[in-house]
């Protein structure tokens, strides 16, 4: 079952927002890669603040996903594309409805 989450907030910097968006586009083919991650998402909150909420079935899953590459390539690219550090946070699913899985 789907307990754990991770939520982060991405403010990209004046004009680099596209590259913020090529990237999380680009980190989908790395999150079906990882098998401790069934649900993946990028988002745009505004024009220049993103977020990707991920979800997992134990902590273990969780902690693999922030050790793995998507956590590796942002943390390289951040100094770069945000204007702060990205705002990770840890969520606890309480409940979940997935009835059509996107492409």
């Amino acid at each position: 079952m789907i307990k754990y989450a991770l939520f982060a907030r991405l403010e990209a910097k004046p004009g680099k927002e596209a590259e913020v968006q090529q990237f999380l586009e680009a980190g989908l083919a790395m999150a079906r890669d990882e098998k401790t991650t069934p649900i993946w998402f990028a988002l745009r909150l505004s024009p220049s603040v993103f977020g990707v909420f991920d979800a997992f079935e134990d902590e273990a899953g969780r902690q693999a996903h922030l050790s793995g590459p998507i956590a590796q390539a942002l943390m390289a690219k951040a100094p770069d594309l945000l204007a702060k550090p990205p705002s990770i946070e840890p969520i606890e699913v309480l409940g979940l409805k997935n009835a059509a899985a996107a492409s």
